[in-house]
């Protein structure tokens, strides 16, 4: 079995994988000041609360946007494991290419849902990641990200409008029943949710007015709040939450057994 972690700025998933399937998932607080014993411990709780114990356990692969958070989870899991940890980052020698203008910028996430979503389905994508972000990858069927879109993502919209309005308090972030709100939570539901699907949408559609390769991409739905967004947006082809986690596994079958990381 292999770990694999998705460090977030919030939050971190942690997958457990046979092979390049997630067979299990785990989210948790990201937090940069958990030391490595922390961090150890911690992983070794959830693994021993879903029955698998460690030595089961035979490697680890890390993506993190986070710096501080990346060195204490690699040396904990090398404790776990037996083994370093493979950490996939702009160096990282996989069968990608990173067709932009500052190449060692791009973020890990952004680097493994391209080597996901080229290797699974083999033809132009778009990868719209929900998480503390709303990122749009543009991928080429050959494995090359072409660059893409950063905006701030749902949860962060939403608590921005909270602290700077007075009158206004923190609600579910769930469809409101109808577009015009009758009650203030409903009003601001209709704003930031649908307000973000329609954003999505707007989006997807302005890159692909500009495609440079031709043809329509397949515009895959990822990240924590991907499933929520999935009925509301009219671009969004198909539902993929494991995506990363799987790019992460197929980078550690790649960088594992070439010991690089």
């Amino acid at each position: 079995m292999l770990l694999v972690f998705d460090v977030g700025n919030t939050e971190t998933t942690i997958g457990l994988c046979e092979g390049e399937e997630v067979t299990a998932r785990w989210r948790v607080t990201t937090d940069g000041s958990r030391t490595p014993d922390e961090a150890y411990l911690l992983v070794r709780a959830l693994l021993d609360a879903s029955g698998v114990g460690g030595a089961l356990v035979h490697g680890a692969a890390i993506g993190s946007v986070v710096p501080s958070v990346t060195a204490p989870l690699a040396a904990a899991c090398e404790r776990l494991v037996g083994s370093p940890a493979v950490v996939v980052d702009a160096r990282s020698k996989l069968p990608i290419s990173l067709d932009v203008d500052e190449p060692l910028t791009v973020g890990a996430d952004r680097i493994i849902n391209t080597l996901a979503a080229s290797r699974l389905h083999e033809r132009d994508c778009i990868v719209v990641d929900l998480g503390t972000a709303t990122t749009f990858d543009c991928i080429t069927a050959a494995g090359a990200f072409i660059g893409g879109v950063i905006s701030p993502g749902v949860q962060m919209s939403a608590e921005s409008l909270f602290r700077k309005t007075a009158k206004l308090t923190a609600t579910e972030l769930v469809p409101p029943r109808t577009v015009i709100g009758r009650r203030t939570e409903e009003c601001i539901r209709s704003g930031v949710v649908l307000g973000a699907a329609d954003a999505i949408d707007g989006l997807v559609r302005r890159i692909k007015a500009e495609w440079p390769c031709g043809g329509s991409p397949l515009v895959i739905a990822t990240g924590g709040l991907a499933a929520a967004f999935m009925p509301l947006c009219k671009e969004l082809d198909v539902l993929e939450p494991d995506l990363t986690l799987r790019g992460l596994a197929m980078a550690y079958g790649i960088l594992g057994h070439a010991g690089d990381n």
